[in-house]
């Protein structure tokens, strides 16, 4: 199998060496720029599994870089590296549609973690997702839409389509954050601020919303003191090995 194709896109020199290097060593093939315009053409190439994406940028800052990400290749993972690490930008940059949110200074270790756990759901590197239906509308995990109707379809990122896989396989029980965190982003719980799970669940729950406005059931519970649960109303179709 061909290594993932990961795209560094960091105007620092320094910092873009060091995280292009550390990539390479662990065998993956990397493309890197020093600019927004510059990086968000090679990120738009095809066979691209993975964006490494720095906030302030020149030519093009990274918000816009991932604004257009999301429009032109919605599926693709995004993870953003920045030194802005305060909770607004958090907020802001998972709303927007990023996958994970790194915040410098970062180790190689940490950085390495997360690009495997990000790849580990990418298309071709996790199990055959769910089917379901919500009402009227059709959910492709595997397709990563939503079908409302035959012009009506909203896609869902990587990370989306990964949570939503991972409740509808536990659909009889609650399902922590902790173990959303380990089991959709890989990573160890203990001591992690769990925000991040919430901002792509609250993103997730829009989704499966009827675009049209008409009443739609509520697809995910949150139930208190204990993490989420996907309603009886979200029937499952069909389903592979969830892992």
């Amino acid at each position: 199998m061909q290594p993932p194709r990961i795209v560094v896109i960091e105007d620092e020199p320094a910092i873009r060496r060091g995280v292009v290097d550390a990539l390479r060593e662990s065998r993956y093939v990397v493309g890197e720029a020093g600019d927004g315009e510059t990086g968000l053409t090679e990120a738009l190439r095809a066979g691209v599994d993975l964006v490494l994406l720095d906030l302030l940028l020149p030519r093009r800052d990274g918000w816009q870089v991932l604004a257009e990400l999301r429009r032109s290749r919605p599926s693709i993972p995004v993870i953003v590296l920045t030194a802005r690490g305060t909770e607004d930008d958090r907020v802001r940059g998972l709303k927007m549609g990023a996958d994970d949110y790194v915040v410098k200074p970062f180790s190689a270790r940490e950085l390495l973690a997360r690009v495997e756990a990000v790849l580990r759901r990418a298309p071709g590197r996790r199990p055959k997702i769910l089917r379901a239906r919500l009402g009227h509308a059709v959910i492709d995990a595997a397709r990563r839409e939503i079908c409302w109707s035959e012009r009506e379809r909203v896609e869902l990122s990587e990370t989306e389509a990964a949570i939503l896989t991972f409740l509808l396989a536990r659909r009889e029980r609650a399902v922590t954050r902790e173990e959303l965190l380990s089991g959709v982003w890989g990573l160890e719980p203990n001591g992690l601020e769990t925000r991040t799970i919430d901002m792509h669940v609250a993103r997730l729950r829009t989704k499966l919303r009827d675009p049209s406005g008409r009443p739609t059931p509520e697809a995910i519970l949150t139930v208190r003191a204990r993490g989420y649960m996907v309603s009886a109303d979200l029937v499952a179709e069909a389903s592979g090995d969830a892992g």
